[in-house]
């Protein structure tokens, strides 16, 4: 009896753990939540915490010393994000509406108001400028007729022929246009939350270069019709004297050629002027993602490239002006 007692006593503190004396008692509080673990509110409602760990979770606790390489990537990805955030359009008024099962997007974005403020600054610069007209031109009225000049007589004459006074007034209003979207983008004016989207290039929008490009694109197919005639100039896109055996090859070469030449237009001033501003952004960004002591240099590189912008904004405004009166030239006699 003794002995079965014994044993008895043993398998009960087995299968109950010993607790502490009355006296010593103390109440268990649960573990602290983790704050990454706890539910937390935003704008769409409340936001479960974190239900599992992810695979290896435990594995990094236990080795804190590999904390850092995530911190750095996620602050290179930060830095990025944000740069990226500056050049990309963004929807400041949604609007639009539904045909059927289509969504019309009509929204007011970012780039939109940058083009109504180049638009809105070029009226107000122009109506300054010829205000006081006069044969002797001098002051903003001198470097306007400048440039209107120029336009005229470099680009549109030498490359359009006789018929160019018909196509100097679009030429120069693409010209002014696209110069005070490039040189407007650079105004260095932050946005203000809920009121102000900020400057950007409106040229660095896909959307826009597209438009400007098609522009010159059904001006360029009613310049070639209006010189030759609406049969005569379709009858002459393939060159005279190719053989007749070649046309199952020219045809589709010389319809492809009339889409490259729009396509031309668009990236080359897309490409050239978010370049430039994604490198600006980048070289201040050296002071993150290297050490504040490289401010001077990052800033005097950033400083150098914005005033090399200032004459990329000028070299293609008159790029495109240029490729524009080439491709109306090309269309005003049969090949």
């Amino acid at each position: 009896m003794p002995i079965a007692l014994a044993l008895a006593v043993l398998l009960a503190q087995a299968a109950h753990p010993a607790e502490p004396p009355r006296g010593e008692a103390q109440e268990q509080k649960p573990a602290p939540v983790p704050e990454s673990d706890k539910p937390r509110a935003t704008g769409r409602g409340v936001t479960p915490g974190k239900q599992e760990a992810a695979p290896g979770a435990h594995q990094a606790r236990q080795h804190p010393e590999g904390e850092g390489k995530p911190g750095e990537a996620h602050e290179e990805t930060g830095v990025a994000e944000h740069i990226f955030h500056h050049v990309a359009d963004e929807v400041w008024v949604p609007l639009g509406f539904w045909i059927g099962a289509h969504h019309i997007d009509l929204s007011i974005t970012k780039h939109v108001i940058n083009m109504w403020i180049a638009a809105g600054i070029l009226l107000l610069v122009l109506a300054a400028a010829v205000r006081r007209r006069a044969i002797v031109p001098k002051g903003g009225y001198n470097l306007l007729e400048t440039f209107v000049v120029f336009v005229r007589d470099e680009i549109a004459e030498k490359n359009i022929g006789h018929h160019a006074p018909q196509y100097t007034p679009y030429l120069c209003s693409a010209f002014f246009f696209i110069l005070f979207m490039n040189l407007t983008g650079l105004l260095p004016v932050p946005s203000i939350a809920g009121k102000f989207p900020g400057i950007s290039t409106a040229t660095g929008n896909l959307g826009v270069t597209v438009v400007l490009a098609l522009f010159t694109f059904v001006l360029t197919q009613i310049a070639g019709m209006r010189a030759q005639g609406a049969l005569g100039y379709w009858m002459h896109l393939v060159p005279a004297g190719v053989p007749k055996w070649l046309f199952p090859i020219m045809v589709p070469v010389e319809v492809l050629g009339l889409f490259t030449k729009p396509f031309a237009l668009t990236v080359r001033l897309f490409a050239n002027m978010v370049a430039g501003h994604i490198v600006i952004y980048f070289l201040i960004a050296l002071t993150v993602l290297i050490s504040p002591l490289v401010a001077p240099v990052s800033v005097a590189f950033a400083l150098g490239i914005y005033l090399l912008e200032l004459f990329v904004a000028l070299v293609q405004a008159y790029v495109f002006t240029m490729l524009s009166a080439v491709f109306i030239g090309m269309t005003q006699h049969a090949h």
